[in-house]
């Protein structure tokens, strides 16, 4: 053996090597790090990191947290709190029911990175897959509710009825500025409708039909099948109220509608729902994508995203994002909502269950649900006549609420019941609900029977509807192809297939968006958010039950608090932007309590993150933008003289750190002192953070409020544009003041704080990709993957600016973990703008930077850890070989024009190139294979570039005929 072969391990630490994770996440070891700090001019990452991030802002002490810890350690770790869960068979309903998740769909979408690596389809030529399966969940929505459009998904079902409440004072023509709420609804909805309304002005009423039909109301939701399981016609108290100029919403839940008279049938203005019962697991509350469907005529006051049918430069189908795409940039205050992502990958996910099972399948199902809880009742009330029980609703779809005559009673067996493996929903000290889901058998049927009458019963042979005629559709649903052409697993599974390789997803390539921060989510962390354990619990289990997820979620706020200095963290909001909104609350909160109810001024840098206002407005606060110097800081003598201004009304400043231009702010703590002086808040957005984990802490500069994306920084995937968490760390005196909920009380929460989510611990079952990235980065780890972020993006930026100029930097020369390069005086100098490149690098292989934000004419690069340098490298070169490109097309060179070159024309599609009709003046080798390294792995667009424009102007938001496709 000679020397080089030789084991150079001489410790048992050293062969266990439980660091192993750190340097499987990040993307260069430490000799190719050296040789990227030597490229940019520096020795050692100490200095690099000196010159890159301010003094007074770094902490220089290690992060409160343990050492990194190997993927099977942290994964037995998980396991051991996994335990502690009971999963006892859920009967308890009230928005949440168990499902079967198909397995060809679990696997080749929910545990596929080609799926859940992919960001929101703003790059629409390179997203084709998953624009088709969401044009397919709204097809699935516009069939059930019978309505004209639909949304691509909106974050879970009470937000959505707050967002249906904000819209229907957007369509009412009524002067009112009150809001019916059908007594009938869930608690958890009306919990996050009382919270929207209070910071919109509105006045929320609840009632019956009678008090619907007798007042004045901008807006009316109902909720379908109500809260106790009974359903009622709708269409006499939905005309009634509408002749008062109320635009009516109704909730409605999704496998009943397959049964039901659809809520347009009814004459509803806007239908919307949780999607979960379509495949999704509960997962102690989310994610789960809520539906959202409306009339042509509302379509541009709907909020998020809609995906539209267009056309590309070839006059082929080609889909996109329409009307709200990135809407909130552009109109700030003024957007519909600050929602700026949706629930893809769980909207996906239920449109193929969808898909999967086709109408004859989804009938099924449905069916099966309801003849179960009719057999249920029938049971109960042919019991003994000495019998107590009682069945409260005799119209029902899949509850049946059992009035037990005694609190006694009602507790003997709902204890019973806990006992056999059984959660029931107590409603009542009488009243107990048993709803049934697509998982119930006939052996819960013979326990439940037994419970309660204290016989078991067997299934009848026949399974009978006892809803009356009156309330079923009679229309078809599902009858497009897509929806009838899928249902062998071979087929599904191609079907798959073919959409996943319409997309880049970074299972192909670095996605290197500025702010978004794609980085590598690791199959360890993804592995247990399929654990029985984590999937399949209701959120308002019993709390003895879900010991074990509590002692994750905690653990995590540790972690968090260990990460951000912070005293608290709140685990509700599930999304960047509901984390957003759940911060600037505890702020709003917080004044109130001081009887300061009149800060209502917000200020915000230009420098902020997008939805920053848009989530100002929404708390009835008043934007005031904050001037930027020219070296993109805020810009210090306007902050002073703005809250000199506002002082008496100044509530909070929204602040990104490092700034959306990506620079870390010299002065941030003095910003932070000086709003304190005029007695504000300070919210810092966390969009950001991946450059401060291990360097600095939010809460030690002065940020009173912090949101994190553990979408973002903690490696939680993206899923094509969503789902997301958006947890929000709090100083003392803002803590008590972070939401709550109805049901199921958050443990350091006050009694009298509202929810801003349907679910106490928002969407709890993707928390442990988080917790597994921090134990498996460790303290150390975690330190090491920031300074590599950061180094990453200014080897990027100096390797780029002899071609691109930086537009930001900070005052040593350095960005932050990402740059921005003007695209502006190329655009000048050519024609050829951000959008060609964009559309260009598609050619090349990879996925844009953020375009146009936060300044127009720009790309915005942030690379992260996880990519190496050759990876780097390729990147780069491509960027460089595309300016030469311009060049060369406006020195016309070859015969090359600025009208007729590969940027204009870009991206290429097979097509494109095998026409045996090619009139371009360069090759179709330079039109696909640009790079040598491209013909070794190339990834083809599926459409040329779309054509935006046709697609606004001729709306059309579901399944277009399958021969457009051909």
């Amino acid at each position: 053996m000679t020397n080089s072969q030789k084991p150079t391990f001489d410790t048992f630490k050293g062969l266990f090597n439980e660091t192993e994770f750190v340097y499987r996440h990040l993307g260069s070891n430490d000799a190719k790090q050296a040789d990227m700090l030597s490229a940019i001019g520096y020795k050692d990452m100490a200095s690099f990191i000196n010159d890159t991030v301010p003094e007074p802002v770094r902490i220089h002490r290690e992060l409160d947290l343990p050492l990194a810890m190997s993927e099977h350690a942290a994964l037995a770790k998980l396991r051991t709190m996994a335990d502690n869960i009971t999963v006892n068979k859920s009967y308890i309903g009230q928005g949440y029911s168990p499902v079967r998740m198909p397995a060809v769909i679990q696997r080749n979408v929910l545990e596929n990175p080609g799926w859940y690596t992919a960001y929101t389809p703003y790059q629409a030529e390179i997203a084709q897959g998953r624009l088709e399966a969401l044009l397919n969940f709204q097809q699935v929505c516009i069939d059930l509710t019978g309505l004209e459009l639909a949304g691509a998904s909106l974050l879970d079902e009470a937000t959505a009825a707050a967002e249906a409440m904000a819209m229907s004072k957007r369509m009412s023509k009524s002067k009112s500025n009150q809001f019916f709420v059908d007594e009938r609804i869930y608690p958890q909805t009306l919990d996050v409708i009382h919270t929207r309304a209070k910071y919109f002005g509105w006045e929320v009423v609840v009632g019956d039909f009678e008090t619907a039909k007798s007042g004045d109301y901008f807006g009316a939701l109902f909720q379908y099948v109500g809260v106790e399981g009974d359903v009622k016609d709708l269409t006499d108290v939905i005309s009634a109220v509408k002749q008062n100029k109320t635009y009516t919403s109704v909730v409605s839940d999704i496998m009943s509608l397959v049964l039901l008279k659809s809520p347009a049938d009814m004459g509803a203005d806007l239908a919307l729902g949780s999607t979960q019962r379509f495949g999704i697991p509960m997962g102690f509350g989310g994610p789960h994508a809520a539906y959202f469907a409306f009339s042509d005529k509302a379509k541009r006051s709907a909020p998020g995203r809609i995906i539209g049918v267009s056309k590309d430069s070839q006059g082929n189908t080609a889909l996109r994002m329409a009307l709200q795409t990135r809407e909130q940039h552009i109109r700030r205050e003024k957007a519909n909502s600050n929602i700026c992502t949706s629930q893809v990958l769980l909207a996906n996910l239920a449109g193929m269950y969808a898909v999967y099972h086709g109408p004859s399948g989804v009938k099924r199902i449905a069916t099966r649900i309801h003849a179960f809880a009719t057999a249920f009742a029938d049971v109960i009330s042919t019991a003994d006549s000495d019998n107590q029980l009682n069945v409260v609703h005799k119209q029902f779809f899949d509850t049946v609420v059992v009035d037990c005559g005694s609190e006694k009673l009602a507790t003997q067996i709902f204890e019973n019941a806990d006992n056999v493996g059984y959660n029931l929903w107590r409603l009542s000290e009488n009243k107990l609900g048993v709803s049934f889901s697509e998982i119930s058998d006939e052996k819960d049927f013979n326990v439940l029977t037994q419970l309660f009458v204290n016989k078991s019963h067997d299934l009848p042979e026949a399974a009978s509807v006892s809803l009356d005629a009156e309330h079923l559709r009679t229309d078809d649903i599902l009858t497009h192809p897509v929806f009838n052409s899928h249902h062998t697993e071979h087929e599904m599974l191609r079907y798959l297939k073919s959409l996943e390789d319409k997309d880049l997803a970074m299972n192909r390539s670095m996605i290197p968006l500025g702010s978004c921060t794609m980085k590598l989510n690791a199959t360890s962390e993804m592995l247990p958010i399929t654990w029985p354990e984590f999937a399949n619990v209701h959120p308002f289990a019993p709390r003895d039950q879900v010991g074990g997820y509590i002692d994750m979620i905690d653990s995590l706020q540790e972690q968090l608090k260990a990460i951000t200095g912070f005293d608290d963290v709140s685990m509700q909001p599930n999304s960047g932007a509901s984390g957003e909104y759940a911060g600037l609350l505890a702020i709003r909160r917080y004044h109130e309590s001081l009887g300061e109810t009149d800060r209502d001024v917000c200020l915000i840098p230009q420098s902020a993150h997008g939805t920053n206002p848009a989530t100002a407005m929404m708390m009835g606060m008043k934007v005031v933008v904050v001037k930027t110097d020219d070296n993109g800081n805020v810009d210090i003598d306007d902050l002073n003289a703005k809250c000199e201004e506002h002082s008496k009304h100044l509530g909070a400043l929204m602040i990104t750190y490092p700034s959306t231009h990506g620079v870390f702010e010299e002065g941030i703590r003095k910003i932070c002192d000086l709003i304190h002086k005029h007695g504000g808040q300070v919210y810092m957005d966390g969009a950001n953070m991946n450059a401060q984990v291990g360097i600095m802490q939010p809460a030690d500069v002065g940020a009173d409020v912090l949101h994190m994306n553990l979408h973002k920084t903690f490696c939680i995937p993206h899923g094509g544009g969503g789902p997301g968490m958006g947890p929000i760390g709090m100083q003392a005196h803002l803590a008590p003041f972070m939401a709550n909920h109805t049901i199921s009380p958050v443990h350091n929460a006050q009694k009298d704080c509202s929810a801003v989510s349907a679910a106490p611990y928002g969407s709890a079952s993707i928390l442990p990709i988080s917790w597994m990235y921090i134990a498996m980065m460790g303290r150390d780890g975690l330190l090491k993957a920031t300074n590599l972020a950061l180094l990453n993006a200014n080897y990027v930026a100096s390797q780029l600016k002899g071609h691109y100029p930086v537009l930001y930097t900070g005052k040593n020369g350095q960005v932050a973990h990402e740059c921005i390069i003007d695209i502006r005086p190329l655009k000048e100098e050519t024609g050829i703008s951000e959008s060609d490149i964009a559309k260009r690098l598609m050619d090349y292989g990879f996925h844009a930077p953020t375009m146009s934000f936060p300044v127009a004419g720009t790309l915005m690069i942030e690379p992260t850890e996880s990519e190496s340098v050759e990876e780097l490298d390729r990147f780069i070169n491509a960027l460089k070989s595309i300016k030469a490109e311009a060049m060369k097309a406006k020195a016309g060179e070859d015969g090359w024009t600025l009208e007729d070159n590969p940027l204009v024309n870009a991206p290429h599609t097979a097509s494109m190139i095998t026409d045996s009709e090619w009139t371009h003046p360069y090759s179709r080798d330079v039109a696909a294979f640009p790079l040598p390294y491209v013909r070794a792995h190339k990834f083809w667009p599926s459409v040329a570039r779309v054509d935006d424009a046709y697609g606004d102007k001729n709306l059309m938001c579901s399944c277009p005929s399958i021969e457009n496709y051909m």
